[in-house]
């Protein structure tokens, strides 16, 4: 079945706004939400970013229902990862259960910021490996002593695990990646509608197969960035200044250090081509149709962005519930 979740997009609200939302989110009957993890916002005109990890304790506890998860924590660089093993438990256990981890390698925009320089793709991937190593043992309630080629661990214990271990979900994309990432998690993201992703991580070697959201299969697990609002004009203008730097693709966006990159990579993208890529306005059949490209591709789970504080509740309030019905009704029933 299906599975439209709602995404506490850190870059653009505040910390008590988003726990308001996530509350809300839950109520107008989002399945799960998600929350990115990042130290700066892409544009300066975001104004945004707290600590995701707080915003997630304070949502687990105004939730019951929906599963909660980050998208995504790079675990190597501003984050050791023996202590994301520690707090991605300890959401496990406020979330009685709820929590998925979801892992990337990260963006510079966030890592560079503790002063270790950003390196190179396969380092990184090098690194992201041998931490989800550490994760995984940490998680099994192991005492952990590892002397690796990026981390040091010395006898340490996550003292508090929940019953059942929590899920990872790796970030991948490329052949090598999906080969070299898909046997050790337990769930895909991509931020693509990529049939491509899907198949190639169903035909690896190890990988959890993902099966349509049936019980016991992996969860392929999608995004995407609306501007709902009853203008079409002011949801263009929003989506094009909170939102231009979504253009660039990953490819340029893994590697941008500040909010100034990030501005003068984007100076040249207009409202067009923003509203290209992002459905703009009232149209819900427009969201639909967006969202139906995933389900296409094989993706069990899409979680929708809606662009700006502005709006934000009001989209809540008056959107949601109508969006969340459609999307149901078509929605692939496998």
């Amino acid at each position: 079945m299906a599975r439209i979740g709602y995404t506490l997009m850190t870059e653009q609200s505040g910390p008590r706004e988003l726990v308001s939302y996530a509350r809300r989110a839950e109520e107008v009957g989002f399945d799960f939400e998600v929350s990115s993890d990042h130290y700066s916002p892409w544009l300066t005109s975001q104004g945004h970013s707290p600590y995701a990890w707080s915003v997630l304790g304070a949502v687990s506890q105004v939730t019951s229902r929906v599963e909660l998860m980050t998208y995504i924590t790079c675990p190597t660089m501003r984050y050791h990862p023996a202590v994301v093993a520690q707090k991605a438990a300890t959401l496990g256990l406020l979330s009685e259960g709820r929590f998925t981890l979801g892992l990337g390698s990260g963006e510079n925009l966030n890592e560079h910021t503790v002063g270790r320089g950003w390196p190179a793709l396969e380092t990184r991937h090098e690194m992201l490996e041998e931490a989800i190593t550490i994760i995984r043992a940490l998680h099994a309630g192991d005492l952990v002593t590892h002397r690796g080629a990026h981390f040091a661990v010395d006898s340490a214990r996550v003292w508090d695990l929940p019953d059942e271990p929590v899920r990872l979900a790796l970030a991948v994309a490329g052949e090598r990646a999906i080969a070299r990432f898909a046997p050790l998690a337990d769930d895909l993201i991509a931020t693509e509608p990529s049939a491509d992703i899907v198949h190639t991580w169903n035909s690896t070697p190890g990988a959890p197969t993902i099966s349509g959201g049936a019980t016991g299969g992996a969860r392929a697990i999608g995004q995407l960035p609306i501007c709902w609002d009853p203008d079409e004009a002011a949801a263009r203008r929003r989506a094009h200044e909170q939102f231009r730097w979504f253009a660039g693709g990953w490819a340029v966006n893994a590697d941008l250090p500040t909010t100034a990159g990030f501005a003068g990579a984007s100076q040249f993208v207009t409202e067009d081509d923003v509203a290209a890529s992002i459905p703009c306005g009232p149209d819900l059949d427009a969201i639909v149709e967006a969202v139906g490209a995933f389900w296409e591709a094989g993706f069990t789970d899409v979680a929708l962005v809606q662009v700006g504080d502005e709006g934000q509740q009001r989209f809540l309030d008056e959107a949601a519930g109508p969006l969340l019905e459609r999307l149901r009704e078509a929605a692939p029933s496998h």
